[in-house]
């Protein structure tokens, strides 16, 4: 696992696109994963270097992150290496004082984190929640609920874990 540079770039737009047919992932422009290069993390093959997955740490608020982007090299699904991304991610959640962390997914087979129950009420408190709508990011939209990302984000279920 390291931290993902400009460079990784290609081939993190290919995991996504691998991704992107069957629902697992939204697409997501180029540019904003150059602007978000600092937010990657990549696995590389230990026998030569290739990136082989990649993922996301997006800090919304004070306490609160989302992990994203999570994809895998199919060749390589199977082998723990999404498990290795979400640990890496989290450990860099705890190392920026993150306490809670969410995920949108519509694959629940994550031991890490548990339901969060889907409602109508508010995941942040009442100024928090005004102040992320302000945001123009889709996750931030997704996780309030709002009904712009309705379209995208049907079957997905929030995975929150607690740090």
């Amino acid at each position: 696992m390291r931290q993902a540079r400009t460079k990784d770039v290609p081939v993190i737009r290919a995991l996504i696109d691998q991704n992107v047919g069957s629902g697992r992932l939204l697409d997501k422009h180029t540019v904003n994963l150059y602007e978000d290069i600092l937010e990657f993390c990549v696995a590389q093959d230990t026998a030569d270097g290739t990136v082989v997955g990649c993922g996301a740490l997006h800090v919304m608020w004070e306490d609160l992150a989302e992990i994203r982007t999570v994809a895998v090299a199919m060749a390589c699904a199977g082998h723990g290496i999404g498990h290795l991304i979400v640990d890496d991610l989290l450990d860099r959640a705890r190392v920026v004082g993150v306490a809670r962390v969410f995920c949108l997914t519509s694959r629940c087979s994550s031991s890490r984190a548990t339901d969060s129950p889907k409602s109508t009420a508010r995941p942040v408190a009442p100024e928090v929640y005004a102040e992320l709508l302000r945001s123009y990011d889709d996750g931030v939209a997704e996780f309030l609920d709002l009904d712009r990302v309705k379209p995208n984000t049907l079957g997905n279920t929030r995975m929150l874990l607690r740090l």
